[in-house]
């Protein structure tokens, strides 16, 4: 491709993805905008001051227990998932398809019939309205794409190299620590990621399973978006979005050119 057409699609897509943003800055910047006007009426800094105020403290404690959740939510469900993927990544046994067809049930059954289904049972284990409540119905649709994605990860491992760590008398925790992890850390990483940002967007699993006692972001900013108030859902929006685009913008670093197994 050549540079001027290189340019163009980056310019394409770099304009894709920031008019929505920038629509959502000038919304949160504007004190009115009635139409017809193609510019607010009055600008001003009444959302942001909401949020940042005490009047707006639900907005700040809504963002740490978002981060709560999300990140508990992702170090069980990669932790889970790291014995189980290597199982189905290097071994062939019975049940193999049954597994994998079983993993993506909680993903193609709608996650309101899932929360539904579950509430019962939370009530019952008094898990409903509570933190570990929440971060379990969050698990049932974390977990399989985590999985799914450390599973593809160890399907392009080689254990010959713990086997050779343990011939020069590794320890099993030092070869798993000093070899198999870093071999495999990228894509723990990307699965890592899957599972904070599906979590971090959850709303009606939340909703319902929370029982509106642990309030999260989408929990807030769907209730601020009911109430007609755009300026501060604006506002809230991108506190929404900023801490999800800084773990990409993390893990794009970080991960740099190397491939999920580990290896460039």
């Amino acid at each position: 491709m050549s540079r001027p057409k290189a340019v163009l699609v980056a310019l394409t897509v770099l304009a894709a993805v920031g008019l929505p943003f920038a629509t959502l800055v000038i919304w949160s910047l504007a004190d009115r905008w009635f139409f017809p006007g193609l510019w607010p009426q009055a600008w001003g800094l009444r959302a942001w001051s909401y949020v940042v105020t005490t009047a707006g403290g639900q907005v700040i404690t809504a963002l740490w227990q978002s981060v709560a959740v999300a990140f508990v939510t992702a170090v069980v469900a990669v932790l889970v998932a790291l014995p189980a993927a290597r199982a189905l990544g290097l071994y062939s046994f019975r049940g193999k398809d049954a597994i994998s067809v079983l993993l993506t049930l909680p993903i193609i059954v709608p996650p309101l019939s899932v929360a539904m289904g579950l509430h019962l049972w939370f009530i019952r284990l008094d898990l409903a309205e509570s933190f570990i409540g929440v971060v379990a119905v969050h698990l049932t649709f974390c977990l399989p794409y985590a999985v799914f994605v450390l599973w593809g990860v160890f399907s392009n491992y080689n254990p010959d190299f713990e086997s050779q760590a343990r011939s020069l008398g590794a320890s099993r925790w030092r070869v798993w620590l000093r070899v198999m992890l870093p071999m495999i850390l990228p894509g723990v990483i990307v699965a890592g990621l899957f599972a904070f940002l599906l979590s971090w967007s959850q709303y009606l699993s939340t909703l319902i399973i929370g029982g509106g006692r642990l309030i999260t972001l989408p929990v807030l900013l769907f209730s601020l978006m009911g109430s007609g108030d755009r300026p501060v859902a604006a506002a809230v929006s991108i506190v929404f979005v900023l801490p999800a685009l800084v773990a990409l913008l993390f893990s794009a670093r970080h991960l740099g050119g190397k491939s999920l197994a580990g290896v460039r």
